[in-house]
């Protein structure tokens, strides 16, 4: 028995030390981020290697905000480019915002109706939803920029969230599971009550899963934040770009020969806090669904 607990007992260490070189190499990056963000521009290449910065500072931040005029962004170290952060930052909001919230209201609904109405057909359209999830994203940019540019929804906030707004794979998949799991004992008897299959959805089936839906609304809404490719194709115009665009604009502009890394650091730093307050105030429910569903 010794020599069993001693082999677990070390078992744990090495899975431990493994977790903790993982979350090492996640770290590192968005330390390395932010030091950058909080360096002197001038000191950039000479304190590179350096783990922290040797003069730190927030005037990096109070430049990519607006908050200082261009001869001041100049003297402390400015590339002379310049972002609209606020309006990128609002942009971003609107774009994700509505993402999320017509994504996952039509999800659910897909996904109820998967899991507990009785229509011909079902398994195989569920099994083509199932497979869509295995179709590269990039397949359908030509067809979807094509119909967007003639529905003349270029450079709109309507072509930018259209070929998301509709329901995914996945999303479907995985709320699907926990509608299956729900007491059919409190549909028949809402049903005996002359409950419609539509107040049954709303009022029994979407309060009592409220985690996935908080879940699956927490990783659609950090992976359009992050989008980049779609909003880029499809809105160049500042007045509609979102944050991913903005900043690619900015650090494409070297005005002083070369690109503002302190700025662009420092304007990242900032378009990560959204994702980072989601996963601390949401984490543990991902973390929790993601595992009951697996367990189904």
């Amino acid at each position: 028995m010794s020599h069993l607990f001693a082999r677990l007992n070390w078992f744990r260490i090495i899975c431990w030390l493994i977790l903790a070189a993982i979350l090492v190499i996640t770290v590192t990056p968005l330390w390395i981020m932010l030091k950058t963000a909080l360096m002197p521009s001038s000191e950039v290449f000479n304190y590179s290697t350096s783990w922290w910065p040797n003069n730190p500072t927030l005037v990096n931040f109070e430049r990519v905000l607006g908050l200082l005029s261009t001869e001041e962004s100049l003297k402390a170290g400015g590339s002379g480019a310049k972002v609209n952060f606020s309006l990128a930052m609002l942009n971003s909001i609107i774009f994700t915002g509505i993402i999320v919230i017509i994504q996952t209201a039509s999800a659910a609904a897909a996904a109820y109706a998967f899991a507990r109405l009785r229509f011909p057909g079902r398994s195989v359209l569920f099994g083509l939803f199932v497979a869509s999830m295995m179709i590269p994203g990039v397949v359908t940019f030509i067809p979807n920029f094509i119909l967007i540019r003639d529905l003349g929804w270029l450079n709109t906030m309507m072509g930018m969230v259209a070929p998301f707004c509709l329901m995914q794979g996945f999303s479907v998949f995985f709320l699907r599971q926990f509608f299956l799991a729900l007491p059919k004992e409190l549909e028949e008897a809402a049903y005996i009550e002359g409950a419609s299959h539509f107040y049954i959805f709303y009022r029994i089936a979407i309060p009592l899963s409220i985690t996935p839906l908080i879940t699956i609304a927490t990783l659609i809404g950090i992976n359009m934040w992050n989008e980049f490719l779609w909003p880029y194709l499809v809105a160049k115009d500042e007045a509609h770009q979102v944050l991913t665009v903005a900043l690619q604009g900015f650090k494409s502009q070297t005005p002083q020969g070369q690109p503002d890394w302190t700025g662009l650091m420092a304007a990242t730093a900032i378009s990560v806090l959204p994702t980072i307050g989601l996963l601390l105030i949401f984490g543990r429910n991902v973390v929790e669904s993601i595992q009951f569903s697996g367990s189904k």
